[in-house]
C-alpha cells in the first residue's frame, strides 16, 4: 500500500478528498507528527480575499502547522494549474532541504496532479476571452455554455465534465484560442519528479459527508458569509469568485431568489462538487482510500 521505491527519495504525503471531509485536519496531524509543513493545493484558499466561503484553514490551524499557498495570491492575481505546480515544487525544494518528508493537503484535482504528473502544454489564454465568458455563464448560466461547447469542441464536450462551469470554460477557452479540442492537449505522459509521493484518499461514508457538507455551510452563514460575498460584488466578474457559496449569493443580491433558496443551493452545489471531486481521485492511480479516523494508525508504516 505505501511506495517502495527508492526510500532514498524524500516522500511527499497527498492528502486528497472531497470538501468536508476533514483534509485539514488529517494534514496537520501528519505534519505534527512528523515536524513537517503543508503545501496546500486548494484552488481558492490561497486568495486574500476569499475566507470564510473558501473554508480557509483557522488562525490556530495555520498555527499548528506552517502552511504554505494559503493567502499567498489576491484575486487580481490569476492563478492556474501550471502557476500552482511551478509555485508548489518550488516550495517542496525548500522543504525537502529541511526534512525528508513534505504534506500537500487539498481537493483541487487538477492542481495535485499539475504538481505530481506536470501540465499539460496549453498555449497561454487571452485574459478577453475568459471575461467573455464569463459574461456568457452569468447571463446563460451552465446551459449556455455547455451549447457553445457543443459547437466548437464536440470531443470533450462527448466525454468531458459538462456539468462542471470551470471546465466547460477552460475546455471553450482553449478552443476559442488554439482551434483544437482540448483533449489534443492532454495527451502528456507524466513527468518525473524528485520525490516519491503517497496518495491518501479520505473515505467518509455518503450521508455523513452531506451531513458535514450542510453543518458547514450553515456554519459559514453564522460566521459572517453573507457580508463577506457582499464586499466582494464588485468582483463577481473575476474567475476566483466563480465559485460555490458565492455564485448563489450575488445570485440573492441580484433578486434572483431568497436567502433561503441561495442557502439551499449552495448546500446542493458543494455536494454535488463533492461528487466530482470523488470521481476525479477514484480515477487516480495509487490513491489509497482511508477513513480519517484511521489515519493516526497508518503513520507508522509510512516508509520515511
Amino acid at each position: 500500500m505505501l511506495p517502495t521505491a527508492d526510500t532514498s527519495l524524500p516522500l511527499l504525503v497527498v492528502v486528497a478528498g472531497p470538501t468536508a471531509s476533514g483534509k485539514t485536519g488529517v494534514g496537520i496531524q501528519i505534519a505534527r507528527h512528523f515536524q513537517s509543513e503543508i503545501l496546500s493545493a486548494d484552488s481558492r484558499q490561497c486568495y486574500r480575499e476569499l475566507n470564510i466561503g473558501v473554508a480557509k484553514p483557522s488562525p490556530p490551524e495555520l498555527h499548528a502547522a506552517k502552511h504554505y499557498f494559503i493567502d499567498s495570491h489576491s484575486i487580481h492575481q490569476p492563478v492556474d494549474a501550471a502557476g500552482f505546480a511551478e509555485y508548489g515544487l518550488a516550495v517542496l525544494g525548500h522543504l525537502f532541504k529541511k526534512k525528508n518528508i513534505a504534506v500537500a493537503v487539498g481537493g483541487t484535482g487538477l492542481y495535485i496532479k499539475a504538481l505530481c504528473e506536470g501540465v499539460d502544454d496549453i498555449p497561454k489564454i487571452p485574459e478577453t476571452i475568459r471575461e467573455e465568458l464569463v459574461s456568457l455563464y452569468e447571463k446563460q448560466g451552465i446551459g449556455g455554455l455547455q451549447e457553445k461547447l457543443k459547437m466548437v469542441d464536440p470531443v470533450y464536450f462527448a466525454d468531458g465534465e459538462i456539468k462542471n462551469p470551470q471546465r466547460v470554460m477552460r475546455a471553450l477557452e482553449v478552443s476559442l484560442h488554439t482551434g483544437k479540442s482540448i483533449r489534443q492537449f492532454q495527451q502528456s505522459l507524466a513527468k518525473p519528479r524528485p520525490f516519491r509521493i503517497l496518495y491518501l484518499g479520505l473515505d467518509v461514508q455518503r450521508e455523513k459527508l452531506h451531513q458535514q457538507i450542510n453543518t458547514r455551510v450553515d456554519e459559514m452563514m453564522q460566521a459572517g458569509l453573507l457580508k463577506e460575498a457582499e464586499q466582494l460584488m464588485p468582483y463577481r466578474h473575476l474567475n476566483a469568485l466563480q465559485t460555490v457559496g458565492y455564485t448563489e449569493l450575488f445570485d440573492y443580491f441580484d433578486g434572483k431568489t431568497t436567502l433561503d433558496q441561495a442557502i439551499d443551493l449552495i448546500k446542493i452545489h458543494t455536494r454535488q462538487y463533492a461528487k466530482r471531486q470523488i470521481t476525479w481521485f477514484k480515477k487516480v492511480p495509487g490513491m489509497n482510500w482511508v477513513a480519517p479516523e484511521r489515519v493516526e494508525e497508518m503513520i507508522g508504516k509510512f516508509e520515511v
